[in-house]
Parts: C-alpha cells; structure tokens; sequence
C-alpha cells in the first residue's frame, strides 16, 4: 500500500523486525533501513508502524518472537541473519519476509533460487562486499507492505544497487 493509499484508508502499515541481536549490535543497520524508509515517505510513527523484536543472541525465543509478530498481524517481516528469517519462515507461508544477509538462502532451502525465490521470502542473500548503507537499500517496486504482499507465484527478488516479503 503506498503511502497516499495508506492516507485514503486510514491503515497504518505494520513492519515487524526479527533479530538474534540486540538494538545495538547493528545500529547502522537500522539507521539505514529507517533513513530508506523516510527517502519513501515512511516514517515510523506517523504513517508505519515497525514492530522490533530482539533474542538478545538467544535463537531459542526466535520461534515464538516470529509467531508473535504474525499474532500481531503485521504486514511485512523483515529479519537480518540466517536463524530469524528461517523462524518467520516456520511461522507464516503468507506473510511476506525480507530476508537480510543470509548465506545461501538457496542452499539451506529459504527459497528456491534467486531469480525466482518462490513462496514468501524474498531480499537480500549474504555478500562480504554488501554494507549496511542506504543506497544499498533498493528494489525492483516501490517498498511497502501492501506491495510486498505478492502472490507466491509471483515473488520477486530484492535488487540491491550502489545507488541512490500464517500457518
């Protein structure tokens, strides 16, 4: 849902953040993705809503931190790491996740193939030479929970640029 149809219907979008970490283990992480979010006219507070949820390095609560946010209706998961995109995964076949820095998402079976990742993940696969940094955050539509919200068949992979996605 783009922000002006947001405005017409009165719904504000809900983005839940899954993590191992805790808030300041990845602090440019998140100034980037909220600083992306701004540059799209999403600002959190006024027409999003971002959920966080942080294991604080515990993978045990990742599991039922994921079927929390699902409980919670969001829009859109976005997780950072191998282990909490694999637990939004296990709690949700339709919500959509944005999957960040995950090695070889294909190999561990998030997702089918890059080109076509199927099912509801989608993002951005682990890459030494990837940097948290705002002009990394791109994709191919204009992000937002709405439009995120693909049918299986016609999941779309995240581009990543060096300019300017329940049971």
């Amino acid at each position: 849902m783009g922000v002006r149809a947001q405005q017409q219907t009165g719904k504000v979008p809900r983005i839940g953040f899954l993590s191992l970490t805790s808030p300041s283990d990845r602090p440019p992480l998140l100034d980037a993705f909220r600083q992306r979010l701004r540059e799209l006219g999403w600002v959190e507070g006024q027409n999003i809503v971002i959920d966080y949820r942080y294991a604080e390095g515990r993978v045990d609560r990742l599991p039922d931190m994921a079927a929390e946010l699902v409980r919670l209706k969001v829009d859109l998961i976005v997780s950072w790491g191998t282990q909490g995109v694999t637990a939004a995964k296990n709690a949700t076949e339709t919500i959509p996740i944005v999957m960040i820095a995950v090695r070889d998402p294909v190999g561990i079976g998030l997702i089918a193939s890059l080109a076509r990742p199927g099912g509801n993940v989608t993002g951005v696969s682990g890459s030494p030479a990837w940097k948290s940094s705002p002009n990394n955050w791109s994709c191919s539509r204009r992000p937002s929970p709405r439009s995120a919200m693909w049918p299986s068949s016609r999941t779309r992979p995240m581009r990543t640029t060096n300019s300017r996605s329940e049971k």
